[in-house]
């Protein structure tokens, strides 16, 4: 970080109970993540909005975004400043709870809460417009998503 102020992160909607952590940690951890993000690319990230959503917001926000049915585990929408805003990034991730909770099972020792916060590390990741359409890309942002996750202390 070059001395700017950081990102001002904020979480808005619910976190199931079954997930097991709380919002406060979600957003600690969604905080961590954008630093880290934005110090892989340098430039000012201003305000990053972190919404928690179920299948059919999610299946809503995926077709109004990306014109691709069907819910998501998340996905990531960067604007431009608009005057008078600071030039810089803002952006919003639309993280889907259900999906955490139905995919965690299929790792293993891999609870709902690290799913979800994988999910937030990835949307942070691509507001730093890294790209895994490639394998080779996706492969390059699990590995640093990971690495970002296990440095974590959530």
């Amino acid at each position: 970080m070059t001395g700017q102020a950081e990102a001002r992160v904020e979480v808005v909607g619910s976190v199931p109970a079954a997930l097991g952590i709380s919002k406060g940690r979600v957003a600690a951890a969604a905080r961590f993540f954008a630093v880290r993000s934005r110090a892989r690319v340098g430039g000012v990230w201003h305000e990053v909005v972190v919404h928690l959503v179920r299948d059919a917001a999610s299946d809503a926000m995926h077709r109004a975004i990306l014109g691709v049915e069907g819910a998501t585990d998340v996905i990531t929408q960067a604007y431009d400043a608009v005057p008078p805003e600071q030039p810089g990034l803002y952006g919003e991730l639309f993280v889907n709870t259900d999906q955490a909770l139905r995919a965690a099972p299929r790792r293993r020792g891999w609870s709902p809460a690290k799913e979800l916060l994988l999910y937030v590390a990835h949307g942070m990741d691509h507001l730093s417009g890294a790209d895994d359409a490639a394998e080779n890309d996706y492969r390059r942002m699990r590995r640093r998503e990971l690495k970002w996750l296990n440095s974590l202390k959530y």
